[in-house]
């Protein structure tokens, strides 16, 4: 009778541990700062063999764009299928669940549903006072120990920085394996990771793996900067902004100009852009590289043939176009990313889709691929039609944002057109400014044409204004229980000293540049500068630098 009793346990328990063995693992590939400047998006100099051989397994999406155009927010809607708008968080120190404590995100909603789920390198932004998600991990995140600069001139003249300490030249080139860098170790300890999972075959893993490469400095073993030849690199022919664009719109490229070697103001000359962009081409092949050995090991380990296999970029990058550099604006360059999927058995391969795509789509889709059902509360929508016939389409506008101090950009792509509405968070659609570019008859965005289509304005105006209205960003309080940034937590300030210091040539005025010349937050002081700029002539008097704008006369 008992052996009876146990034949029928384990004809029972049968089903469910084949189920279990039977669901998809998931390997999200999430790379940092990498643009869709690869050979399988049709760029033939960019040395990136393994990402091919991705793209050949699985769908790649030719207009696919992250929600926001900085790490923190992007990553925050990878993790919880929500955009920053939804959430309230357009920075990078605000930790999402302050935004949204209440958020499961895809890997925690994994690991309700029997995943192993683990982290390693940047998943979640962690720094500036940001942190990782314990409630999304089975294990603790891992991060790589060291992995920087690893030559002593390379930090030998350093410059203050907003955040993170002092900063060394923005490249480095240095003959050393590539397990001395820190992409190297995270592919390391990924190896090791699907070694492990081996022995435990009924439990299906997500294992999200983040490169920190191309991201700045633009640091790689010497051989992958002799995979390309430097004058054979020249700087973009479009070396200023949209005509036409509002002045806040393009970045100031803050972050760059935070490294030692770079000019504090101006332009970047020839060579220096040369030498920028062959960094940008090493470090890509540095990280590609990291990604086969992991590719490798998922052949070798047998879980290719149940592994669906995600890549991701947080965001794109500004690459001397426009005279821009970095991320940090809502133009296509910082908006547009590579995104790579490849299902076994299930999906097309080797084959690109022209569907519309974001971030936020990615939680649902990995749920409907993995026979989940996706929370209801998702800003996204599943493409999981798509991969299996990639002429078919999920939606017809993507949407996305960049804040610029006291404004947000909401922005609005289709397939040919980007409209961008710039005002305030809750006021009137009428105070907007709007940016449009046809991406048909100008690619390269040389105009802003939204004074001369309404129509088009209209409509995609109207497809903003089906959404709710944008959250306003969420403030932390401070461990004094103040709210950070009021009179009670900073020191008053002398501000006509201040301007005194700032005005070099004495003229009574300063301009743009000598405003910005060692500022303590790079990427925010451009959008000051246009604010207290109340009279909009280009530069600022010494009343409105004291009053910050406010009309005011200053004795």
């Amino acid at each position: 009778m008992k052996s009876a009793i146990l034949a029928l346990c384990m004809l029972l328990a049968a089903p469910a541990a084949v189920r279990a063995a039977d669901r998809p693992n998931v390997l999200l590939i999430c790379v940092d700062d990498l643009k869709p400047l690869l050979g399988c998006y049709d760029a033939p100099v960019v040395q990136s063999p393994n990402i091919d051989r991705l793209a050949a397994r699985g769908v790649l999406f030719e207009r696919a764009y992250c929600n926001q155009a900085v790490c923190a927010p992007s990553r925050n809607s990878l993790m919880t299928g929500l955009r920053p708008q939804t959430i309230g968080i357009y920075d990078l120190p605000t930790n999402f669940r302050q935004g949204a404590p209440e958020a499961v995100t895809v890997a925690q909603y994994f690991r309700q549903h029997g995943y192993r789920t683990e982290a390693l390198g940047k998943i979640m932004h962690v720094g500036h006072g940001n942190f990782e998600d314990k409630a999304s991990w089975t294990v603790p995140h891992w991060r790589p120990k060291g992995g920087g600069y690893q030559l002593p001139a390379s930090t030998s003249t350093t410059r203050p920085a907003n955040v993170g300490g002092p900063r060394g030249a923005a490249i480095e080139c240095a003959d050393v394996p590539d397990e001395a860098y820190a992409d190297g170790m995270i592919a390391d300890e990924a190896i090791a990771r699907l070694r492990a999972a081996q022995a435990q075959p009924a439990e299906p893993f997500f294992l999200a793996v983040g490169f920190l490469k191309p991201h700045l400095p633009f640091v790689a073993p010497k051989k992958y900067w002799d995979l390309y030849e430097r004058s054979s690199f020249e700087p973009p022919r479009q070396q200023t902004p949209p005509e036409g664009a509002p002045t806040f719109a393009p970045t100031t490229w803050g972050e760059l100009r935070q490294y030692s070697d770079i000019p504090e103001t101006g332009p970047l000359s020839a060579d220096q852009q040369r030498q920028l962009i062959h960094g940008y081409h090493a470090a890509v092949s540095y990280m590609d590289a990291q990604l086969g050995r992991v590719l490798d090991a998922l052949d070798q380990t047998g879980f290719a043939r149940n592994t669906i296999v995600v890549l991701w970029g947080d965001h794109g990058w500004h690459l001397g176009d426009h005279g821009m550099w970095c991320k940090h604006t809502n133009y296509e360059q910082a908006a547009r990313i590579p995104l790579i999927v490849a299902v076994p058995g299930t999906a097309r391969s080797g084959v690109k889709t022209g569907a519309l795509a974001e971030t936020v789509d990615i939680y649902p889709t990995l749920c409907e691929l993995a026979g989940l059902p996706a929370p209801r509360d998702l800003d996204g929508s599943s493409f999981a039609p798509i991969l299996k016939d990639p002429a078919a389409a999920t939606k017809d506008t993507i949407l996305h944002v960049y804040p610029r101090s006291q404004l947000l950009g909401r922005a609005v792509r289709t397939e040919r057109y980007r409209l961008v509405e710039w005002k305030k968070i809750g006021e009137a659609a009428d105070t907007a400014e709007l940016e449009l570019y046809d991406y048909e008859t100008d690619p390269d965005e040389t105009r802003n044409l939204a004074g001369d289509h309404p129509e088009t304005v209209a409509q995609l105006r109207a497809i903003l204004a089906t959404q709710p209205e944008a959250k306003p960003q969420v403030r932390a309080a401070s461990p004094a229980g103040q709210e950070a940034g009021t009179a009670a937590s900073k020191p008053k300030q002398d501000r006509a000293a201040m301007f005194a210091r700032r005005d070099k040539d004495g003229d009574g005025t300063l301009t743009r540049d000598e405003f910005l010349t060692g500022q303590p937050d790079p990427d925010e002081a451009p959008k000051r500068f246009v604010v207290f700029d109340a009279d909009k002539n280009g530069v600022l008097s010494r009343d409105e630098f004291i009053t910050g704008g406010k009309n005011q006369t200053v004795k």
